[in-house]
């Protein structure tokens, strides 16, 4: 069922999964301060706050089964104190993938 919300993608020393289920969603609204939407608006917009992507990144491993100790370890030694440029293109995904789904594979 969260297959259409599931990014994967390469993050410290392998590809991981990242799904931002509604718990983590709530969390993530509770920590930042904004709705969803209006945190999605600001990363489409690049006016995010800069603590919101590794909280993106952190949640998104916990939603998909990470432990809450492993996801912190894994995002300070990989999101944090890390160029902004190297962080938003995995948040981005992980949250586009909550937003708008992913697209089905095509067979080929």
């Amino acid at each position: 069922m969260t297959d259409q919300i599931t990014h994967r993608a390469f993050f410290g020393d392998r590809e991981r999964t990242f799904i931002l289920t509604d718990p983590m969603l709530a969390e993530l609204e509770k920590l930042t301060g904004l709705g969803v939407g209006a945190l999605y608006l600001q990363l489409v917009g690049m006016a995010y706050p800069a603590e919101a992507l590794r909280e993106i990144i952190r949640l998104g491993l916990i939603g998909a089964g990470t432990t809450p100790e492993d996801a912190k370890r894994l995002c300070d030694a990989y999101a944090s104190n890390r160029p902004l440029v190297e962080t938003f293109p995995l948040a981005f995904e992980i949250m586009e993938a909550r937003w708008n789904g992913k697209a089905e594979q095509v067979a080929a």
